[in-house]
């Protein structure tokens, strides 16, 4: 069979932040790095083309930690790879690099980058909270960089699987992946055949046609003909076979337990969802609603987190002013006189962006059961969770997009268009320089 290649943008930011931090490597990232290293090894011991030079001059960087060496390397591994729209002239490193050796050099260099970013405490706060809650055996995804790659670095061995399965539901469309995963976890886990990931992709263009038709596609949804030959763009109709995917693996391994951290929401999922500490418990089952214990425990985990990253203050009855006055006298992390929370947290982004991210995800788990709640009672507890959590993420990073633009849609649709105003006005005098933000607001006050 003849495969049509998915033309997939992955992105890896290669920034450097001029900061020399050339010396000793986290003690977890340097196992974690030796580990990826020797799971190349064994791959190119399979592999026609040789491993590029490049690559182990890059790991070299990162064994001492020479943040900058290691970005301009990694920049140019990037490049080689003709994975994305950067070229190079040098194409005698790229063949290697098209194969499932290219998943481990992603996730040791996903990996140090988020050590970079991170405060180191809160960076392992945050991977073991996750690591502690999921049970040996299951099957992890983790949606965002962190969710993926701090987890990957902090487990026991990715590698072997321990204590669990450690996957990406982003890149499940990309072919090498497959062949990676299959390699990596292909005796302990039924994993798609790249046979599987050809009639899933080409299940969804059917259904894709059939939509079209129907005037039922998504907002950003796109698939174009080019030479005969049916081409996928963009994130929405990537994460839909992503989506399929993810279900053929949930299905295919019943035995095992399955844990979630969002990337983008996947629709099949949302009724097999509840919150499970920082992430989702994807249960085998749709769940008829979520109890008051249920919802109960997870407001008393998020509190006691948020006492402590920025202090006792918020409540479900705290304002929406409140809040934002908050966030205009704390919410970038900058002057932070008579600030009451953790000043490390609140000074490291990377750090607020998750957790924020993580926050609104289960905030939209919430809202999505409002809006198909079986009465009026579990509708306006469902909304109220959701509002709560909403403004938790919001204050836990009012730049975040996501946090933002997934409240604004829950407040418009309860018919609070001040409140909406209001969150948008103050991100605005936040971030002045971000236009969406901008044009975000003109448009929020038209309808006002």
């Amino acid at each position: 069979m003849k495969f049509i290649r998915l033309r997939i943008i992955f992105s890896i930011a290669l920034l450097c932040l001029g900061i020399d931090r050339a010396g000793a490597i986290d003690s977890d990232l340097g196992r974690f790095s030796i580990a990826k290293q020797a799971q190349i090894r064994d791959f190119a011991e399979t592999l026609t083309n040789k491993v590029p030079a490049i690559v182990w001059r890059f790991y070299d960087a990162l064994r001492v930690d020479d943040w900058e060496t290691a970005t301009n390397l990694a920049y140019r591994i990037n490049a080689a790879s003709h994975r994305y729209s950067q070229v190079t002239n040098d194409d005698s490193m790229s063949p290697a690099l098209g194969t499932q050796i290219w998943s481990p050099i992603c996730e040791s260099f996903g990996a140090y980058q988020q050590f970079h970013d991170w405060n180191n405490r809160w960076l392992h706060r945050f991977g073991d909270d996750i690591i502690k809650s999921i049970p040996p055996g299951s099957v992890y995804f983790g949606g965002t960089d962190p969710g993926r790659f701090v987890i990957s670095a902090l487990c026991e061995s990715q590698v072997e699987g321990k204590p669990f399965f450690i996957l990406t539901q982003n890149q499940l469309a990309d072919y090498t992946y497959i062949e990676y995963l299959r390699a990596t976890y292909g005796k302990k886990l039924d994993l798609p055949t790249l046979e599987d990931v050809q009639v899933t992709f080409t299940n969804y263009i059917a259904d894709y046609k059939k939509r079209q038709k129907a005037g039922q596609l998504k907002p950003g949804e796109s698939v174009t003909d080019i030479n005969g030959q049916a081409q996928v763009s963009g994130q929405v109709s990537v994460m839909e076979i992503n989506a399929l995917l993810v279900k053929n693996i949930f299905d295919a391994n019943p035995g095992r337990a399955f844990y979630v951290e969002e990337s983008f929401p996947l629709d099949w999922m949302f009724p097999r969802l509840t919150p499970h500490g920082l992430i989702f418990q994807l249960n085998r089952e749709p769940v008829g609603g979520l109890s008051e214990a249920d919802v109960a425990r997870d407001q008393a985990l998020w509190k006691k987190l948020t006492d402590e990253m920025f202090g006792p203050w918020l409540d479900d009855q705290t304002s929406l002013k409140d809040i934002c006055d908050y966030a205009q006298k704390y919410g970038l992390g900058k002057n932070l006189d008579g600030f009451k929370g953790d000043r490390a947290f609140a000074e490291n982004a990377a750090a607020r962006k998750t957790y924020s991210k993580l926050r609104s995800s289960q905030a939209g788990l919430y809202a999505w059961r409002a809006d198909h709640a079986k009465d009026a009672d579990e509708r306006k507890r469902m909304y109220q969770a959701a509002d709560l959590a909403f403004r938790q993420a919001y204050t836990l990073c009012p730049y975040s997009p996501e946090a933002i633009y997934r409240y604004i849609n829950v407040l418009m649709n309860r018919q609070r268009m001040d409140d909406a105003v209001l969150i948008m006005k103050t991100s605005v005098e936040l971030v002045p320089e971000d236009k969406q933000f901008r044009d975000v607001l003109h448009q929020l006050m038209q309808y006002h």
